[in-house]
């Protein structure tokens, strides 16, 4: 069950990232919402309901997610940009995944997310080799993120929830 859980294996920050590396993280970022929508396009509503995983999110639930998830990123990002070593609030994404705007359509995320990303990705693109060094704390896992870092951690995001939404159309769980 873990490969269906983590199929492209679990998130694992390194302490630096190459030019080459970062430019490649900041693309997954760039180019997730046009996989994602070209991921759904064809998808039927009952589609939408299938589980990558038996207990698994649906695909509707994976979708608006992203949004909720990413939405909550940037100003995180803002805060490590603007302020020194800021704990981020965290949020309980599992009871998010249980309110009622997850019925809404999946267009509503979809352009959020597109939106976002350009937006987000913009500001990526100018920070300097000492932002990408800024950092904020993580309470829920106690933990210290380098920017850099968690630009690793959404394009790995984007491309695990990718990977689920592949999952549960190949299962149809």
């Amino acid at each position: 069950m873990e490969h269906l859980r983590y199929p492209i294996g679990k998130y694992a920050p390194k302490e630096s990232y190459s030019a080459d590396e970062q430019a490649q993280l900041i693309s997954d970022i760039e180019v997730f919402p046009e996989k994602l929508k070209e991921e759904v396009k064809a998808l039927s509503a009952s589609s939408l309901q299938w589980k990558y995983r038996p207990e698994g999110w649906t695909i509707r639930q994976l979708i608006h997610h992203c949004a909720d998830s990413h939405l909550n990123s940037v100003p995180r990002f803002k805060l490590a940009l603007t302020e020194k070593n800021p704990t981020i609030r965290p949020y309980l994404e599992n009871r998010w995944a249980e309110l009622a705007d997850i019925e809404s359509p999946v267009s509503l995320s979809i352009d959020l997310l597109t939106a976002l990303h350009a937006k987000w990705v913009y500001l990526i693109k100018t920070f300097s080799s000492e932002d990408l060094k800024k950092t904020y704390v993580h309470p829920e896992h106690n933990k210290t993120f380098t920017l850099a870092q968690t630009i690793a951690l959404y394009s790995w995001h984007g491309r695990h929830h990718l990977e689920h939404i592949r999952l549960a159309k190949a299962n149809k769980f």
